[in-house]
C-alpha cells in the first residue's frame, strides 16, 4: 500500500473469508441446536416461534450484553471510529464511543418498561399499536423498518467496501453473498443462534482488537511507544479547530461537533431498531436492565480500543511510512484508515486480521438487523393487518420468509448506495436528520403513562419537517450549495440533528403535562398474555377456593391470592399501580420468571443508572480531560492504558460472563455427552 488503498490480498481469499465463514458458522448452528435438543432441550423447541423470535424469554444478563456488543458493532463502529480519530485526534475515538454508548445504557430503562409494562409482547411496536391504535402504529413501523434500511445497508456496504479494498473481491458479489450465508444461519436457529454466534463473533473481535492494540504501542518496529506515537502525531499536526492545531488534544471544535451529532442520530438507530428491544424481550425477567448497562459499558471499549490503535496509527504513519497509503477524503468517509493501517504495520497478516474482524462484525450485527426486520413482518405487518387469526405454524413460516426476503433487500439496498456514490460516513451522520423524530415519543410510549397520543402525533410530523428543511436550508446557505459533500459538513447536520431530536421533546412534553393521558398499561400488558387465553378455563377449574390454594407458593402472602398491588413512584412521574387481577395472573407472571415487585426494582435502577453513567459520560469525563490544553506522551500512554484496560474489562464481560452463567446447563451437556461416550442414554428431556 505505497501509494494508495490497493488490495494487499488477493480476490480468493475475500471469496474464501465470505463464503467459508457462513458456511462455517451455518454447520454451527446445526450443531448447537442438536446438543441443545439432545443435552439441554427447551420447553417449546427450536421449532417453535417464540423460540425462534424470542429465544423463549430466557437468556441471562452476560449473553444478553455480549450480544448488545455484537449487535451494537457495525463494520461502521470499527471504520469510522477510526476514522474520526484520523480527521480530530484522541477526541474522535472518545466523542465516537461515548456518543454512541448513552443511547445503550438509556434503553435500559425502555427494557425495563418493556419486561414491566408489556411483559409478553414480541416487539416495542406492538406497544404503540395497542396504545395508540393503528394509524400511529403504522407510522412508527415505518420509522422502525426505515431504521432497519439504513442500518442495515450500511452494515452491507461497509463489509463489501471493505473486503473489496483489501482483496479485490468485487463490491457486487460480496454485497449479496454476504447476508445470503448469514440468513443460512439465522434461518436454522432463531435469535438464539444469533446470541450464540454474537458471543463467537465478539470474542474472536475482543482478541483481534487487543491485538492490534499491543502491536501499535507495544511490538510494531514503526511506533512501538507512547513516546513515538506523539512524536508523530506533533508532526502530523496541525489539525483545524484544535488547541494549538494538535492531534493530542481533548478541546476539538469538530470534534465535539461530530460527538453531538453523533449522540443525535444514534438515538434513533437504537431506540427505533427492534433488534435491541429484541434483546429486551429475549432476556430472563428484571435481567434486561442488567444485560443493557452491561452491555453498554462493554461497548464503550470496543471502538475507543479500535480507533485510538489504527486509527491514530493511521494519521501517525501516513507520509512517514512507505507501506501506508496517501489517503483521500473518499477514502476516510469509506472508513479506510483502520484498513490501511493495519496492512502497514502487519502486512498481509494485518489485512486478513481486519477482513475478518470486519466481516464478524458484519455478519452479527446483520443477523440481529435479519431477526428484528423478520419479526416487525410477522408481528406488526402480518399478524394485525393480513391475517389477524394467523395460526402458529403460519407466523412460523412468515418469520422465516421475512429472514430470506430482508436479506435480499440488504445487498440491494447496501448497493444502491454504492453506485450512486454515497460513502458510509455520508449515511452514518444524516441518519438522525430522518428517523431522530421518531426517538422520544417511542421512549414516551413505552416509559411515560401521561404521554398525550397527538401530541406525540404532532411532534414527530413537526419534528421530521423541520428537521430535513433545517438541514438542507443549512447546508445551502452555509456551505454555498446542496449536494452530498455539503450535507456532509459538520453544521449542517449539527442543526437537523438537534432539532430532530430536541424538537419533538418540546412539544410533546408541555402538552403531556397540560393534557395527560394517564394509561393504566393494562391493554398493554394483555399483549400475549397467558390470562388472556386461560380466564375462560379458569373459571371453569378453579370454583372452590381450596384448589386454588394448593398451587399458591409457598410464602406468598394471603392478599396477593386476590390481588397485587404495588405503589411505585419515579422521576418525573406521580407514580402508578402495576395491578393484576386474579391470584391466576400473578401465578402465570411469576412462573414466567416475572415477579412484579423486582420488575419494579428494576426498572428504578435503570433509571438512575443510565442517568449517572450517561453525565458522567457526556458531562463528567469531558470535563476533566480538557484541563490540559494538550497531551504529553506520558498522558497519552496514561489514556491508552485505560482504554486497553478497560478492553480486558469487557472481555470479563463478554466472553466470562456467559460461560459462569451457563455452566449448568454447560455441565448437563458435558455429562450427557459423556453418557452417549460410554454407551448409555445421554438424551435429555426438558
Amino acid at each position: 500500500m505505497a501509494a494508495s488503498v490497493a488490495q494487499v490480498l488477493s480476490p480468493g481469499v475475500g471469496w474464501a473469508v465470505v463464503i467459508c465463514l457462513g458456511v462455517a458458522f451455518s454447520g454451527l448452528m446445526l450443531l448447537i441446536i442438536f446438543v441443545q435438543n439432545r443435552y439441554a432441550p427447551t420447553a417449546h423447541g427450536s421449532a417453535d416461534n417464540d423460540e425462534f423470535s424470542s429465544a423463549s424469554r430466557s437468556v441471562k444478563p452476560g449473553l444478553i450484553a455480549c450480544g448488545i456488543v455484537s449487535a451494537w458493532t457495525w463494520a461502521a463502529t470499527l471504520e469510522q471510529s477510526a476514522a474520526v480519530a484520523y480527521k480530530y485526534g484522541v477526541s474522535g475515538p472518545y466523542w465516537y464511543a461515548a456518543g454512541a454508548t448513552v443511547q445503550v445504557l438509556l434503553f435500559a430503562i425502555i427494557g425495563s418498561n418493556l419486561k414491566l409494562n408489556a411483559p409478553f409482547a414480541q416487539t416495542f411496536l406492538q406497544v404503540i399499536r395497542v396504545r395508540w391504535g393503528k394509524p400511529i402504529h403504522c407510522m412508527y413501523v415505518a420509522y422502525s423498518l426505515g431504521t432497519n434500511v439504513l442500518v442495515s445497508s450500511m452494515l452491507v456496504l461497509g463489509g463489501a467496501e471493505t473486503v473489496n479494498a483489501l482483496t479485490g473481491m468485487p463490491v457486487l458479489a460480496a454485497g449479496f453473498i454476504t447476508p445470503i450465508g448469514i440468513a443460512c444461519y439465522v434461518l436454522i436457529g432463531g435469535l438464539r443462534a444469533s446470541f450464540v454466534a454474537d458471543y463467537t463473533h465478539t470474542a474472536v473481535l475482543v482478541a483481534i482488537i487487543l491485538a492490534f492494540g499491543f502491536t501499535v504501542y507495544g511490538s510494531s518496529e514503526k511506533i512501538g511507544s507512547f513516546s513515538r506515537m506523539e512524536e508523530l502525531l506533533r508532526s502530523a499536526a496541525p489539525v483545524e479547530g484544535n488547541a494549538k492545531g494538535s492531534y493530542l488534544t481533548m478541546r476539538s471544535q469538530n470534534g465535539l461537533i461530530f460527538g453531538i451529532i453523533n449522540i443525535c442520530g444514534n438515538f434513533a438507530t437504537v431506540f427505533l431498531d427492534q433488534s435491541y428491544a429484541q434483546r429486551a424481550i429475549a432476556s430472563r425477567g428484571e435481567s434486561a436492565t442488567k444485560g443493557f448497562l452491561l452491555g453498554g459499558m462493554a461497548w464503550f471499549a470496543v471502538p475507543m480500543a479500535i480507533a485510538s490503535s489504527l486509527g491514530l496509527a493511521a494519521r501517525a504513519l501516513e507520509g512517514n511510512d512507505p507501506d501506508m497509503a496517501i489517503l483521500s477524503a473518499s477514502d476516510v468517509s469509506a472508513g479506510l484508515p483502520a484498513p490501511a493501517a493495519a496492512a502497514a504495520l502487519l502486512g498481509k497478516s494485518g489485512a486478513i486480521m481486519m477482513l475478518i474482524l470486519l466481516f464478524l462484525a458484519v455478519t452479527s450485527a446483520l443477523a440481529a438487523q435479519l431477526v428484528a426486520v423478520s419479526s416487525v413482518i410477522t408481528f406488526d405487518i402480518f399478524q394485525p393487518y393480513i391475517k389477524p387469526n394467523a395460526t402458529g405454524k403460519q407466523l412460523f413460516f412468515v418469520s422465516h420468509a421475512g429472514v430470506c426476503f430482508w436479506a435480499i433487500c440488504c445487498g440491494v439496498l447496501g448497493l444502491i448506495w454504492k453506485y450512486i456514490g454515497v460513502g458510509l460516513g455520508w449515511i452514518y451522520v444524516m441518519m438522525g436528520c430522518v428517523v431522530g423524530p421518531s426517538v422520544f415519543p417511542v421512549f414516551a410510549c413505552i416509559a411515560w403513562s401521561r404521554v398525550n397520543k397527538t401530541s406525540a402525533l404532532v411532534g414527530t410530523l413537526v419534528g421530521e419537517v423541520c428537521a430535513i428543511v433545517a438541514w438542507l436550508v443549512s447546508a445551502s446557505q452555509l456551505e454555498g450549495e446542496l449536494s452530498i459533500d455539503t450535507t456532509n459538513a459538520n453544521n449542517p447536520l449539527l442543526a437537523g440533528n438537534l432539532i430532530a431530536v430536541l424538537l419533538p421533546v418540546l412539544i410533546i412534553v408541555p402538552w403531556s403535562l397540560i393534557s395527560p393521558d394517564n394509561y393504566d398499561w393494562e391493554g398493554t400488558r394483555a399483549i400475549n398474555a397467558p390470562w388472556t387465553k386461560t380466564n375462560s378455563q379458569t373459571s371453569s377449574t378453579h370454583e372452590d377456593t381450596s384448589s386454588q390454594d394448593e398451587k399458591v407458593p409457598s410464602g406468598t402472602p394471603p392478599n396477593e391470592k386476590a390481588t397485587l398491588a404495588v405503589a411505585e413512584k419515579s422521576a418525573g412521574e406521580p407514580g402508578y399501580n402495576v395491578e393484576v387481577a386474579g391470584y391466576e395472573r400473578l401465578h402465570l407472571l411469576r412462573s414466567a420468571g416475572l415477579d412484579p415487585e423486582k420488575l419494579v426494582a428494576s426498572r428504578r435502577m435503570a433509571y438512575r443508572a443510565a442517568i449517572v453513567l450517561t453525565f458522567v459520560l457526556v458531562i463528567f469525563i469531558p470535563c476533566m480531560t480538557v484541563i490540559a490544553e494538550t497531551w504529553t506522551a506520558a498522558g497519552l500512554g496514561v489514556w491508552i492504558s485505560i482504554v486497553l484496560g478497560w478492553l480486558f474489562v469487557t472481555a470479563g464481560i463478554v466472553v466470562v460472563l456467559p460461560l459462569w452463567e451457563s455452566r449448568e446447563a454447560l455441565g448437563k451437556m458435558l455429562k450427557g455427552f459423556a453418557k452417549d461416550l460410554a454407551g448409555g442414554k445421554g438424551k435429555a428431556t426438558p
